[in-house]
């Protein structure tokens, strides 16, 4: 891991591994003969990397969202720059948005994908919400390991967005019908979410079982957002 000093250290999930002895730090500007997590890449990691991941490793880069341009992608290279798929955050600070993963998260994602759960699992076990990132994206999961090589797995995104921006749609015309009769309720995707204050460690877990439910609904519509102003 390229650790950038961006992030809290008392919230950031890839110092924790690093303390417990899961990750290693690597050095800015020495190369990894592995796969590295990286948005410079052009290719989505998948199945096809599983043996290159069990034989050299996998690498990510600890930054901050907020300061991604600061990143100097250039010095964190790798034998096989991936990208990573469409999922949702389970970390409290990010709680159901798209793609704003941890560090802890891209690890056990890409090990998932990549034909590794176990190792994935032993990744989040770390964490008291780590089971949550996992039943948020358990069917993309799923479908992104069982794709045929990066292509497959963008083939599965693909798919994943087309059925967001149908379900986004028939919210939106169920809202706008419910609004020309006068209808007296609120959607319950509307109403206020329980979830952890970002000054809470990430390894802390606070949600109830009906506050993620709709966050992870709410995610929908603001994951097509995100999507389409890009």
């Amino acid at each position: 891991m390229w650790d950038l000093g961006q992030c809290d250290r008392k919230r950031c999930t890839g110092a924790r591994l690093v303390r417990q002895g899961d990750v290693r730090e690597l050095r800015l500007g020495a190369p990894w003969p592995g796969v590295v997590l990286t948005p410079a890449a052009t290719h989505a990691v998948s199945s096809a990397d599983a043996d290159l991941i069990g034989r050299r490793g996998l690498a990510v880069v600890d930054c901050s969202w907020a300061r991604l341009g600061d990143v100097p992608f250039g010095k964190t290279r790798g034998a096989a720059p991936r990208l990573l798929p469409w999922l949702l955050a389970a970390n409290p600070v990010n709680y159901g948005r798209p793609s704003r993963l941890s560090c802890a998260e891209a690890l056990a994602a890409a090990l998932h994908i990549a034909g590794r759960p176990r190792a994935a699992a032993a990744v989040l076990a770390r964490f008291k919400w780590g089971h949550a990132f996992f039943a948020l994206n358990a069917d993309l999961l799923a479908a992104y390991a069982a794709a045929d090589g990066p292509a497959g797995v963008l083939d599965v995104q693909a798919r994943w967005m087309e059925g967001l921006a149908a379900t986004a749609a028939a919210r939106g015309a169920a809202k706008e019908a419910a609004g020309k009769a006068g209808d007296p309720y609120l959607d319950a995707a509307d109403l206020p979410t329980s979830s952890s204050e970002e000054g809470e460690e990430s390894d802390s877990d606070t949600d109830g079982a009906g506050g993620k439910r709709a966050a992870e609904e709410e995610a929908v519509v603001q994951a097509l957002e995100e999507h389409l102003a890009l």
